[in-house]
């Protein structure tokens, strides 16, 4: 799948048949983005005991970490904007999929752990306006 979605508007079917590779690259989104958050706490700490004069190897170790995981978290976003598909919390692999629904703009909404995609919303509603597909 290389188009984008300019050239190829995402219906649910669409999506559901591109949810093998969009589901392995969510899972290394959220298993990273995890990783991630726990070495900037690990940072944050450890900086602490920073100076300009005597900097903690530890901290700077660990801050040459959270880059090469933003990195790579990077990359996945990037694997998946590729294909048209947008990322809108990498906490939880929550995905939207740019398409039309009844001849109108919408977004055929996935959840990481969800088996299939199976909701839409409004271009502007958001999770929260999430409805099931007729």
């Amino acid at each position: 799948m290389n188009a984008s979605a300019d050239t190829l508007p995402w219906t649910a079917e669409r999506a559901n048949r591109a949810l093998p590779l969009v589901r392995r690259i969510a899972q290394d989104i959220v298993t990273h983005y995890a990783e991630w958050q726990g070495l900037v706490q690990a940072f944050e700490l450890a900086n602490v005991q920073s100076t300009g004069e005597q900097p903690d190897p530890e901290a700077e170790r660990l801050a040459r970490e959270v880059q090469r995981v933003a990195t790579q978290i990077e990359g996945f976003v990037r694997e998946l904007t590729e294909i048209g598909v947008e990322v809108k919390s990498l906490e939880t692999g929550l995905l939207d999929f740019p398409g039309e629904l009844d001849g109108r703009p919408a977004y055929f909404c996935w959840l990481h752990g969800e088996r299939a995609v199976t909701h839409w919303h409004e271009l502007d509603a958001g999770f929260s306006g999430r409805q099931p597909l007729p």
